[in-house]
Formats: structure tokens, sequence, C-alpha cells
């Protein structure tokens, strides 16, 4: 446990990395940040710090830099600070304009995921809710020839799931209204999820007519496809410009995540169980990747039971961390409400 001298010491030479990029000498410190301690001091605090594992000295005639330690002292710091939830006010504006602006909820997914990224300057990654878990709302049927159709399945929660169906034979307008209807019921307030886990005696009745069985498992793929592609990114341009990601080889493995859906859900578990409106951080090597030694990953999940989705930030080790911490919590609680 830190004394508050030496977390004030800890978070100006934080700050200063974070601004500029460079090793910080306690000059620096002395001369921009009231510290309210003699040069002398500053300097014995960087010394016991450095001992504790929390700053580094990367040459000998080089200033300081924060370790994964460091960073995890200040950021609990800054978690305990901000535990009412408030937002800077840049965040605070952001927020009403995307309650303003939203629309479906695939659209405003795309909103703040933009949004995240300009706010923090990192990027930016949202889940959507899992639409296997989600309790339908409503299924329609569009006929466009006698042969086609689309199927439009939208979920309680404002999700929207299409694909485009072909029939064998003609099926005419007032038999696809039928099976409209009887899917319709079928599927009214139930997932997808419980209707694969077990179907009712009505259920199985209506699934004898090979017309319904056909739309039936159109639209069980129809969720399934939805459901791979849960993913929004933005900003990945941000961190190619950060200086820890000026080689490829160190921006190769963010981008393998990013590819990798499976691995990046991996990553974000911790954001979907943690209470709502409590981001989740992992910095460096916490990440349990070998090759995210060098990301940090603010995560924090949206919605409500096991359809909750995630929205996250993830950027070098020197990020600012009050400002994105304020920006992922800002976006959860937009999506929230939405």
């Amino acid at each position: 446990m830190l004394s508050d001298r030496r977390q004030r010491v800890l978070a100006a030479l934080i700050e200063e990395y974070v601004a500029r990029a460079l090793p910080v000498g306690s000059r620096t410190l002395t001369e921009r940040y009231q510290l309210g301690v003699s040069p002398a001091t500053v300097r014995n605090e960087l010394s016991v710090l450095e001992d504790g594992g929390y700053i580094v000295q990367p040459h000998t005639s080089a200033g300081r830099v924060p370790t994964d330690a460091g960073y995890r002292a200040f950021v609990d710091g800054l978690l305990a600070e901000q535990a009412d939830g408030s937002q800077d006010e840049r965040c605070r504006l952001v927020a009403e304009e995307l309650r303003r602006s939203a629309g479906e909820l695939d659209e405003l997914i795309d909103q703040t995921s933009s949004a995240l990224m300009r706010l923090t300057d990192c990027l930016s990654v949202v889940l959507a809710p899992s639409v296997q878990r989600m309790r339908i709302k409503q299924l329609s049927l569009v006929s466009l020839s006698p042969r086609q159709a689309i199927i439009v399945v939208v979920t309680e929660e404002g999700r929207v799931a299409n694909r485009h169906i072909e029939f064998a034979e003609d099926v005419d307008p007032e038999s696809l209204a039928e099976v409209q209807r009887l899917l319709g019921d079928v599927f009214g307030g139930r997932s997808s999820e419980e209707i694969e886990h077990g179907l009712s005696r009505s259920m199985a009745e209506a699934f004898r007519d090979p017309l319904v069985r056909a739309v039936m498992d159109e639209v069980m793929l129809c969720l399934q496809e939805s459901r791979i592609s849960r993913a929004h990114h933005s900003g990945l341009s941000a961190l190619m410009v950060q200086p820890e990601f000026s080689h490829t080889d160190a921006l190769l493995p963010v981008m393998q995540v990013l590819e990798d859906e499976t691995v990046l859900l991996h990553i974000l578990d911790d954001a979907v169980s943690c209470a709502a409106g409590v981001p989740s951080v992992r910095i460096g090597r916490e990440n349990g990747n070998a090759g995210l030694s060098g990301v940090s990953v603010v995560a924090s999940r949206y919605g409500k039971g096991p359809s909750a989705g995630v929205v996250a930030v993830i950027g070098p080790t020197r990020m600012d961390y009050s400002r994105t911490i304020s920006a992922v919590r800002m976006a959860a609680d937009a999506l929230d409400e939405a």
C-alpha cells in the first residue's frame, strides 16, 4: 500500500509519461508538478517506487517509466475515486449526443464505437449482446417473388437480423403469412437458445409442415450468422500512430486478437462477470496473452442478464486511464439506455 505522497509522485510520473512517451526524471516532476516536497524528497520517493517495482529506469542516465505494477496501483486509485460513476465533461456531452441520435441498436453500437475511438485515441471494441440468448420480439417474412423471401428478426433489445431465403417451389404470399404467424407464436418471447434446447409439443406439431420446417431452419441460421459478427471495431489507425506500435511486430498480435472473436471474448470475460457500471482494467501481462503484454484493456458490460454486451478500449499500457475509464463508463451507460 503506497503512502499518499508516493501515490502523488507516481501519478505525476504516469501523467508525464502518458503525455510525452519519454522517461521522466525527478527534475521534470519538480518543475512541472506541484508536489509540495523538495527535489531531494522526490528523488528519494522515486528510488523507493523503483525498489518496489512500480517504476523502472530503462537506462542508467535516463529517467523512469511506469511498470505494469505502477499502472495497477494508479488505476486502482482511479477506480476508487470514480466509484460514483462520475464522467468528465467531454464524455458527458458525447453521451448526450449518442442518446439523441439513438436508432436501432446496431447503429448505436457503431456510433458508440466511433465515439470511444475519438475520446481515447485508442482502438475501441463493442461486442453486441448475444442474439442467441435474446428473446425474440418480432419475426417477419417479406415475399420478394414466389421463390424468394427475406427473414427479419427483431429482438426485445432492439437488435435486427435478416437473411435471404430461396424456396424449391413457388410459395404464395398467403402461405408465407401463415408460416410467419405460426413461427411468430413459436418464437415470440423465447430465445433461439431456448428453442434449440427443447421444443414443446405444439412447436413439434407446427414443424411437421415441410415449409414451416424449412423457414425455421433459415431463421436459426439467420440468428447464428448474426451471433458470429458481434464485434464492432474502430480506431486501428489510432493505434498505429502510437510510438509503441510503430513496428508491425508490436501491432500484429493485437490485429490477430481482433480477427479471432473467440480469443477476444476470452480477453473480455472479466467485463462480462463484473457488476454493471464497474469497468474491468487489465494491464499488460494481466491479459494472459503474451502477444498483448504491451496493451491495456478497459472494458465494461452493458445490458442485463446472460445476453449482456461488452464495450472496451484497447491501447498501449501508456494510455490516459482516467479519460478511458470515464469514456468506457459513458459508452456502457449510453448503450444501457438504448
